[in-house]
């Protein structure tokens, strides 16, 4: 028998298979050596010959992201996907829909690769990460749950899983994940672990004051470069008629609602005495109205220096005193205390626990957050202004304060403006025994978080897991800041958080004339509530413990005089709160003034003539 001779079409279309196949391989190989301008051109060659070749297209769509051309990546991937639908093309059309930030369409093509198969790890991985981008938090705590199950070493998984219950109020499960995560971490990077519990610590309801201490500790020793020595500063004493510097630092100064007790305190200093430097990371146009800047004053935008730089240059300024507003809340900037730019270094108001670092000389609070008792537990030396560490006074427009609602409604309508974060299981089940032993009370929550259907609908089954029905509680998502502030008008009697109480949420409710029910917790994040009520002459609504805090709820609910009782008080809230030492703000900045000087004449250790060479003596510590 002869051998048969191959028709003229096949052997064309085997010499095209031979071309594409080596245009493939060449296209492959200019990717990985980051030629892609070639890798590309490669591609296109496959596809003018094939147009719905799937790894050409697959393969040109990942040059394109490369080059920063997502749109066209994505259409390259929708064409693949109508050749082969497979679920490893749809989680990689999700993952390019993720790097364009178009979290919806990744979300649901995510879904899709999920459903198809649900072993994907991949894919669960990316899912979690874009509800959590779009503050869908209970979607992506099922998610890296999904994940972790298929894969329990997978250490950012865990990491991610502890973030997103911190963000709904599980900060007990958040923090066992963190810890979990810390053995699946690579070296290089469990300090993201570390900085979470650091920041989360406060509000852990089975946390305590030793765990805190310890956790803070843990990470500015395993994540923080090594502090510099102290040095001598050399003629920086106390001399009569020279102003002394004072530099704060923030993040936040753009955050009007929160920075009430920080204004009060710096728009009163006195500038004959003290000369005030703002190193801000954020431009001053983003202020507004509530700073009244004395022309002497320095402001200093400071967000693209790093931390070595922003110490270096308020060393060049001679800062006597340098103040740190941050706390934990912008971790990242407690470095350039680690260098010591100043001779004294405070922490104030964003702190409310020890830092756990040996760089701060003093932290300033009140009798009311840190009893003499717990001082061990600080690495400060703890500084006390009388009456609350916090006054406030506001200074943007805000709602008229209205008749409460139980005036009309006949019974009691509790509510909580407070960050989800805030509101634990604890606070729930407490919240869930109020409400049923309060018939015909209810309750209205109010937070970013709970725009997300997912988040309401975790919020309903905790609820429902302690008896109480969906149609008692009124969950609403966020708004714009003033009418954020009106709902306050639905309030009788704002219930606080605990561990962490409400700070801002509680000057605000009462601002609006709304009283602020709370108790006096175990730690400092759980008294700061008290501290503003009782320097706001409402010791009466500042329980002993929860047990007392739930009496008294339930005994307000069920008082026929509260309603009078709140129409009396809330009428005359706003003049009662100026009267009082918690909107006392020049009294405030005069306490805070004498104790500016206390520790600045306590940096040395004998009066010297000016120009004298001087050191710091030994900073204190609790």
């Amino acid at each position: 028998m002869g051998l048969r001779r191959p028709s003229p079409g096949s052997a064309g279309r085997s010499v095209v298979g031979k071309h594409r196949e080596a245009w493939l391989d060449q296209a492959r190989e200019h990717h990985r050596a980051g030629r892609l301008d070639a890798a590309a051109a490669r591609y296109q060659r496959v596809l003018q010959i094939e147009p719905m070749h799937v790894d050409a297209l697959t393969g040109l769509a990942d040059v394109l992201e490369s080059l920063g051309r997502n749109g066209e990546a994505i259409l390259l991937l929708e064409e693949a996907l109508k050749r082969s639908p497979l679920c490893v093309l749809q989680a990689r059309l999700a993952d390019a829909f993720h790097a364009q930030g178009d979290l919806s369409r990744a979300i649901e093509a995510y879904g899709k690769a999920v459903e198809q198969e649900p072993a994907l790890a991949g894919s669960w991985w990316g899912l979690g990460c874009a509800f959590a981008s779009l503050g869908d938090h209970a979607s992506a705590v099922e998610s890296f749950r999904r994940l972790t199950a298929l894969r329990p070493d997978h250490g950012m998984a865990l990491l991610n899983l502890g973030k997103s219950l911190f963000e709904l109020g599980q900060v007990d499960p958040a923090m066992e994940a963190f810890h979990r995560s810390l053995n699946h971490l690579p070296e290089e990077i469990r300090c993201l672990a570390l900085g979470n519990i650091a920041v989360a610590i406060p509000g852990a309801p089975a946390a305590d004051n030793q765990d805190i201490l310890e956790a803070r500790r843990a990470w500015a020793t395993s994540c923080l470069p090594p502090a510099a020595a102290r040095r001598c500063f050399e003629g920086r004493s106390p001399v009569p008629g020279r102003p002394i510097r004072l530099g704060y630092v923030s993040a936040f100064f753009g955050k009007r609602n929160w920075m009430k007790p920080v204004w009060g305190l710096i728009n009163h200093h006195d500038r004959d005495r003290f000369e005030v430097h703002l190193f801000s990371d954020g431009p001053e146009s983003a202020i507004g109205n509530q700073y009244h800047k004395n022309p002497r004053d320095r402001f200093h935008d400071v967000k693209g220096l790093s931390n070595s730089a922003l110490a270096q240059v308020i060393e060049e300024l001679e800062i006597d005193l340098l103040i740190d507003l941050n706390g934990y809340s912008r971790p990242s900037r407690l470095p350039v205390f680690m260098l010591w730019p100043a001779p004294v270094q405070v922490a104030w108001f964003n702190m409310f626990a020890t830092s756990g670092l040996g760089s701060f000389d003093y932290l300033v609070g009140d009798e009311h957050v840190i009893p003499r008792e717990e001082e061990r537990f600080y690495t400060e030396r703890v500084v006390r202004v009388p009456g609350s560490y916090l006054t406030f006074e506001v200074t943007y427009p805000v709602p008229d304060v209205v008749p409460p609602p139980c005036l009309k409604a006949g019974t009691l309508t509790f509510g909580c403006l407070a960050p989800q974060y805030k509101i634990t299981t604890e606070v729930v089940e407490a919240w869930s025994d109020i409400l049923r032993k309060s018939p015909g009370s209810r309750l209205i929550l109010k937070n970013v978080l709970l725009g997300q259907p997912a988040v309401r609908d975790f919020l309903r089954d905790l609820f429902a897991r302690f008896g109480v029905p969906p149609e008692q509680v009124e969950l609403d998502g966020p708004a714009e800041h003033f009418t954020f502030l009106e709902r306050y008008d639905d309030i009788d009697v704002a219930l606080d958080t605990f561990p962490y109480n409400g700070g801002t949420t509680t000057m605000e409710a009462l601002w609006q004339g709304v009283p602020v029910l709370t108790f006096k917790g175990d730690r400092w994040a759980a008294r700061i509530s008290a501290s503003l009520l009782v320097e706001a002459g409402l010791s009466d609504f500042v329980a002993a413990d929860l047990e007392e805090y739930i009496a008294r709820a339930v005994a307000l609910a069920g008082d026929p005089e509260t309603p009078a009782r709140l129409e009396s008080l809330r009428r005359a809230m706003r003049e009662r709160l100026r009267a009082e030492p918690v909107c006392d703000v020049r009294g405030f900045t005069r306490n805070m003034e004498e104790e500016y000087l206390k520790m600045w004449r306590k940096g040395f250790d004998v009066p010297l003539l000016p120009g004298q060479a001087q050191c710091r003596a030994e900073p204190g510590t609790g």
